[in-house]
This record gives C-alpha cells, sequence and structure tokens, in this order.
C-alpha cells in the first residue's frame, strides 16, 4: 500500500488585480515544490475568523511561510525605517499566530524568504529593515531579482556541517539565489544559524529544541527544478518528517 501524502499548509496573501481588486493565493513554484515531495499542499488563505484558521491548521501535518512583502516593525519593537517595503497587517497577524502554535505545538515548520523573517519574530527576534542601508559593506541581497532571474545563483553560502540543511544538500556550501532586502538581525531563542553569506547575513536558522523547525532566506522553490537539484532532497525531507508527524 503506498505511503499516504501529507497535507502541507501554505500560508497565502493577496495579491492586486489588474482591475484595482484583489485575489487570494500563492506563487505556483512553491505549491509545485510541496506537490513534487510527495505532499499534498492546502493554501491557508488570510481570515480575521480564528475558528476556521485552527480548523485549516489542525487538518495538517506541516506548515511552509513563503516569501512575500515586509514584516511589519512594531511586532518586534522598531521604528519603521526609511526604506521598509509594504507591509501586510493581517498577513502578519495571520502568520504569527499560526508560527507561535505549530512551534509551541511542535508542528513541522519551514520557512522561506519572508518565513524566516517571520519565524525569528514570532519567537522574539528581530530584523534588518534594509540590507544595503543598515549593514556596511554587504552584498546586493536583491541581485537575482534586479537580474529578472529568481534562479540566478547569486552568492555562496557557508553551511554548518552538522545541520539537518547540510545533510539535505550533501555539502557545507552552496550558491543560492537572492531576493530579499531584509535579513535577521538579533537571533530569537531557540533558533541556531546554521549558514551565513560571505558578509555574514544570516542565511538559514534551525530549531534547537522539540520538533522540526527549519528556515532559509534563499528561494529553493526556485531552484530545485533546474539550477540546483540539490534542493530537491530540501522539500522531500520536510514532506517525509510531516508524513511521520501526521500518522
Amino acid at each position: 500500500m503506498p505511503e499516504s501524502r501529507p497535507l502541507i499548509g501554505v500560508v497565502g496573501s493577496h495579491f492586486e488585480r489588474r482591475d484595482g481588486g484583489f485575489v487570494s493565493g500563492c506563487p505556483p513554484s512553491y505549491l509545485a515544490a510541496i506537490e513534487a515531495a510527495g505532499g499534498i499542499p492546502t493554501i491557508i488563505h488570510l481570515s480575521h475568523d480564528h475558528e476556521v484558521l485552527g480548523e485549516l491548521y489542525r487538518r495538517c501535518a506541516g506548515l511552509l511561510l513563503v516569501g512575500g512583502d515586509d514584516v511589519d516593525p512594531a511586532l518586534y519593537g522598531a521604528e519603521p525605517h526609511a526604506k521598509l517595503g509594504v507591509a501586510e497587517p493581517l498577513r502578519d497577524e495571520v502568520e504569527l499566530a499560526l508560527a507561535r502554535r505549530a512551534a509551541g505545538e511542535h508542528l513541522p515548520l519551514l520557512g522561506i524568504c519572508r518565513g524566516i523573517q517571520l519565524i525569528n519574530v514570532a519567537l522574539g527576534g528581530t530584523l534588518y529593515q534594509d540590507i544595503p542601508s543598515e549593514i556596511e559593506g554587504a552584498l546586493d541581497h536583491r541581485e537575482s531579482w534586479l537580474r529578472g532571474d529568481r534562479a540566478y545563483l547569486a552568492h555562496p553560502i557557508s553551511i554548518e556541517p552538522d545541520s539537518w540543511l547540510a545533510e539535505q544538500l550533501d555539502t557545507a556550501s552552496a550558491q543560492v539565489n537572492t531576493l530579499h532586502h531584509q535579513a535577521l538581525r538579533d537571533l530569537a531563542p531557540g533558533l541556531r544559524v546554521v549558514a551565513r553569506a560571505p558578509d555574514g547575513v544570516i542565511e538559514a536558522v534551525e530549531g534547537t529544541g522539540a520538533g522540526f523547525l527549519a528556515a532559509v532566506q534563499c528561494h529553493p522553490e526556485n531552484l530545485w527544478p533546474a539550477a540546483d537539484p540539490r534542493w530537491t532532497r530540501f522539500f522531500g525531507a520536510f514532506v517525509a518528517i510531516a508524513r511521520r508527524h501526521g500518522r
């Protein structure tokens, strides 16, 4: 009998249409990565209805927080920087609640780009609101976006050899894409830095307590199909962990 495919909750967002309206959804690259890894992605839409969100959460064997707009600095006690981008208050509210619940209940939790930043804030950390103006000598962490190629391998990262990430990629270094202007500043309790860029910017963290928690600053959903197939194992291992958790 084939193994069941675990349900992975992917928190969505609101996207503006050309006519000025909005749609609720998620970039399909994240959904494709989860599907290819053997999971069943389901979008958790943004809502003020905690009962609805709670029921969606309870049905999931794992939770994925994906890329998007900036996290509101008020959530970590900072004043807004002049270079702060767009914030989504409802998305912040929903993701903070779900991330804290997942971490507290040991539901497998994976973060990508904004996801790593949101998880850090949810657990008590802070962020650099704009890398170019707050980190002297930093690389341009928007390079893949500026080149118009989300899979462009812009810079290397060094990975702690004893980390889960190193185990999945089978390496202590890798080239990654980069599409962000914010980054982790003060690390939250319960997190461990497992990868950095050459300029010191945090590129990956993992949880130090019970349960599974991992997050990366790059966008592996754009890398696994061709640019770096090793990231297939990254998604596959997460789905496998969620499958075991859901039994």
